[in-house]
Order: C-alpha cells, then sequence, then structure tokens
C-alpha cells in the first residue's frame, strides 16, 4: 500500500470537518457539532487540516465566495457537503466519509489558480511612537472558528495591533428566526411561552457562548464540557441531571487562574458605558472586562438551571432578558453587542481581539429581523 492508499484509508475512516456554519444555520451547527462528537470525528480549526468540508445552514448567495476559498485551501483527498437542515446532517456526513474513501488519489497541496486564499499584502504606516510598520488590511470572518455566523470586522493592523476597526455589512440571508431568541420572539407575538423553556434556551445559549470562549482561550477540553451540557439541555435533560454537572463546570472555569490571567484586563466594559450604548442581559451586568462577563454566564446558567422545572409561569419577554439582552425588534440585543466591537477592539492585540468577540458574543441573526421588518414596511 503506498502512503497516499494509506492516508486516503485512514481520512475516511476518521475524518476532519472544517463546519462552516452560514447566517441562519444555528441548528444544523448545533446538530453537526453534536454528530461529530458522538463519531468521534475531528472538528478542523483550518482547511489545512481538513478531509470534509460541511457548509451548515441555508443558501446565502452574498458568501459564497467564502466556501469556495476554504475549499481551494484544502488538501486532498477531500469532499464537500452541504446540510441544510439538522435533520440533513448525519446522512450527509455517511455520504461524505463514503465519498472520501472512493475520492480520487489526486495530488496533495492543491494551489488555487485563481489566488483564492493568499494573504493581503501590507503597506507602510506610521505607529504611535512614531515608528514606520506596516500596515495590514484584513477582513476578520465571516467563517472563522468558533467565531459568530456571518460576523465581520474590517480591522488594520499594525505589528499584531489593532489600530482601527469598523464592523462590515451585514449578510441578507432568508426569513429570519434566531435560535437563540425563539421563545421571546413567540412570546412577543402572544403565544404562550412556558418560563421553564426560555430558562433551558437560556442556560443553553450561555454554554454555546462559553464554549466557543474555552475553544478561542486554548482550553479544548472545557469547551467540550459546556457544549455537552448545552446539547444535553437542548434536547430536555431534567434539572436534576445537569444542575450537578453544571456546577462542577462553574467551579473549574469560575476559579480558573490560568483562565483568569489569560484574560483579565482585556475589552474592559462598564456598566455606564453599557447601558449608554443600548447594552443589556450578561454584558451590561457583568461590568467589568472578559473574566467577568464568562463568570456572569456561568451565574446566569445556575440560576436557569434552578428553574427548569416551572412550568406553570409563562414567559414575559419585557420582563425576562433573552440570552443576549432585553429583546426588542427595534433594536435586538445584539444589535448593540456588535456596536461595541470597533470601540473595544482598537488598541487590542490579535488574539485578544478574538476574545472580547468570543465573551460578547453578538448573534447576526437578530439584527435579520429587524432588516426584514424594516424591508415589510
Amino acid at each position: 500500500m503506498g502512503l497516499t492508499d494509506f492516508l486516503v484509508r485512514a481520512a475516511a475512516r476518521r475524518p476532519s470537518v472544517l463546519l462552516v456554519t452560514m447566517p441562519g444555520g444555528t441548528p444544523v451547527r448545533l446538530a453537526a457539532e453534536r454528530e461529530l462528537r458522538c463519531r468521534g470525528w475531528a472538528e478542523a480549526s483550518t482547511p489545512a487540516g481538513a478531509d470534509l468540508l460541511l457548509v451548515a445552514g441555508p443558501d446565502c448567495p452574498a458568501l459564497r465566495s467564502g466556501p469556495d476559498r476554504l475549499w481551494d485551501d484544502m488538501s486532498r483527498p477531500r469532499v464537500r457537503l452541504r446540510a441544510e437542515t439538522a435533520e440533513a446532517v448525519a446522512p450527509v456526513l455517511d455520504e461524505g466519509r463514503a465519498r472520501l474513501g472512493e475520492t480520487e488519489r489526486g495530488p496533495y497541496g492543491a494551489v488555487d489558480p485563481r489566488g483564492h486564499g493568499g494573504p493581503p499584502m501590507a503597506g507602510p504606516g506610521e505607529d504611535r511612537d512614531g515608528l514606520t510598520l506596516d500596515r495590514l488590511h484584513l477582513s476578520l470572518g465571516p467563517f472563522l472558528a468558533d467565531w459568530p455566523a456571518g460576523l465581520v470586522v474590517r480591522v488594520v493592523l499594525q505589528g499584531d495591533v489593532i489600530r482601527r476597526a469598523r464592523l462590515g455589512e451585514p449578510y441578507e440571508t432568508g426569513p429570519a428566526d434566531p435560535f437563540w431568541s425563539r421563545p421571546w420572539i413567540r412570546a412577543s407575538a402572544g403565544e404562550p411561552v412556558p418560563v421553564a423553556e426560555a430558562a433551558r434556551r437560556r442556560a443553553a445559549a450561555h454554554l454555546d457562548s462559553l464554549g466557543r470562549l474555552s475553544a478561542v482561550a486554548g482550553w479544548p477540553a472545557e469547551a467540550v464540557a459546556a457544549r455537552r451540557l448545552r446539547d444535553d439541555l437542548l434536547e430536555g435533560a431534567p434539572a436534576d441531571a445537569v444542575l450537578p454537572r453544571t456546577m462542577r463546570l462553574a467551579r473549574r472555569v469560575g476559579r480558573s487562574r490560568s483562565l483568569y490571567r489569560l484574560t483579565w484586563g482585556i475589552g474592559p466594559l462598564t456598566a455606564a458605558d453599557a447601558h449608554a450604548a443600548g447594552v443589556s442581559g450578561p454584558a451590561a451586568r457583568a461590568g467589568g472586562d472578559v473574566p467577568a462577563r464568562y463568570r456572569q454566564w456561568l451565574s446566569d446558567t445556575l440560576d436557569d438551571m434552578r428553574r427548569l422545572d416551572d412550568t406553570t409561569t409563562l414567559l414575559d419577554p419585557v420582563a425576562e432578558e433573552s440570552p443576549r439582552g432585553r429583546w426588542d425588534t427595534q433594536r435586538p440585543p445584539s444589535a448593540a453587542l456588535a456596536g461595541l466591537l470597533p470601540r473595544l477592539l482598537e488598541g487590542t492585540e490579535l488574539a485578544a481581539a478574538r476574545l472580547v468577540v468570543a465573551s460578547l458574543d453578538p448573534d447576526p441573526d437578530e439584527p435579520a429581523v429587524r432588516r426584514q421588518e424594516v424591508a415589510r414596511g
């Protein structure tokens, strides 16, 4: 057996999957992450380490070139897949493994003939100390690993420090249906929604955010633990099955000195500044830096876990915050969170910027609700 045949067979047995989430694809992403974990398949963070490219969620014409570039940067053997619904994930992955085993034994490390995926060139600029450093114009998103799907932040780097930052234009997608805010949207429309359902969805959302932050911080074990709890909540696990595990996770993460030292002082946001920017929810109540925000998630998650058995009280969408804050279609909470990013990112190092975004974790699907209401008049 040649080396190529050996690699092809090894990849087919347990492929590494690059998961690309389109706007509106949160339910598909969640199903894919759970399925990959159950199968023991690795989730790749870059195209170079991937065998399968799985595009999760509805089609977004404005973003089609993004997966194309990632595909071009993948080495062979490789297979490209698409799952538009959560139910399609498992059969699509089965198909991908089968196709990977039959794929053409082409050369490895193929180069994109169109030049896609090449890094932009830097130009000179003067830094605050009067030295001339190269300036690099870079777009963060919309398809970074552990990054809000569809979010784009355009930055100017000097060295590894962000000098300027601005939000990219949002992408138009199909009908907006923010997964994490669904109970509040339904309650706002007059549907009776049990507060236990909202508490379960909000706790799962915080655990999803915590998993993302843990992954960005280089703590994969805690990311997996948070995501297991998230999935169990979404599948209806009772409080007595998840509360003890959540308490253990909260102790490990909340008391971790290494995570605290890594994130201390990054992205400070006072409660007053948050309220002035229209921000509510955990980010406003935390009133501090990245550690303050992830500790607020942990505290709120434990509070919600204790409400999972309250099946009689109905959700008041005004009194009860959605995962990112007070639900308001005029300005959904994630719009305010995203609006903070340019100010918080300017002056930070690039690695710290990823932590700031993960600690706020705005949901780009939420502002789409308002844009569609405006379009309907």
